[in-house]
């Protein structure tokens, strides 16, 4: 068995700035509740490749990871896998922008399997990752609408 998510939220924001806004990934610290800092270790044309380390979690273990991001602005999608997989055997996601009359449909489907030694299995982290996923978009999209509706009411000055 291995893991599959698929989840999405509509964003009420220009999609120029969601996507600058979720692909700022030295700013993921400031976007996502979860993660306690990024450290960009490589970047070659559209890939980056990155430490990722989460806030303790109850029990006090602090999570780090190394994945590879690549961005694909006119195909509005991202592709980014782990390279430093932990507990997982791989892990697979792919970002996709898509505009519609109701704002920025933003998706995220994740592929992965845990390792036959890892601390849980692959329908618990299906699990996990569906409900922090949904916690973490409805953050993302409080936090852009906010950045979208703060430049709508900010006065134009004469040039």
């Amino acid at each position: 068995m291995a893991g599959h998510t698929d989840n999405s939220i509509t964003i009420d924001a220009p999609l120029d700035l969601v996507w600058d806004i979720t692909n700022d990934i030295e700013k993921w610290p400031d976007l996502f509740s979860e993660y306690a800092s990024l450290e960009v270790l490589s970047r070659e044309g559209d890939s980056t490749t990155f430490r990722l380390t989460m806030h303790p979690d109850a029990s006090g273990k602090v999570w780090s990871w190394v994945s590879e991001r690549t961005v694909d602005r006119p195909g509005r999608t991202v592709r980014a896998r782990r390279v430093e997989t932990g507990p997982f055997d791989h892990m697979n996601i792919r970002w996709e922008y898509e505009e519609t009359p109701a704002g920025i449909h933003m998706r995220w489907v994740q592929d992965f399997a845990m390792k036959p030694d890892a601390p849980v299995d692959d329908a618990w982290m299906t699990d996990n990752i569906n409900r922090n996923s949904r916690t973490q978009m409805a953050l993302i999209r409080d936090r852009i609408e906010q950045v979208a509706r703060d430049r709508r009411s900010a006065p134009v000055l004469p040039g």
